[in-house]
């Protein structure tokens, strides 16, 4: 289960490091975060959050999260 901060936090969190670095956690592209769910995704609140995020995608739920971006 996730927390209501969560979806604030995949609206504002910037990604850490990589290719995509700087970005909005649910601006990832979606076969950015498959290619996650495939290699293993990153230890910690990190790894939960672009789980929570590829999932907000693959059901086609972004709306729901730019409200949130700030």
């Amino acid at each position: 289960m996730f927390e209501k901060q969560d979806l604030v936090s995949i609206a504002t969190m910037a990604m850490p490091f990589g290719k995509y670095q700087g970005r909005p956690l649910i601006d990832l592209p979606e076969d950015y975060l498959l290619w996650f769910a495939k290699k293993g995704w990153p230890e910690g609140k990190l790894g939960g959050l672009l789980q929570l995020t590829l999932e907000i995608k693959i059901n086609g739920l972004e709306s729901v999260i730019e409200p949130l971006k700030k």
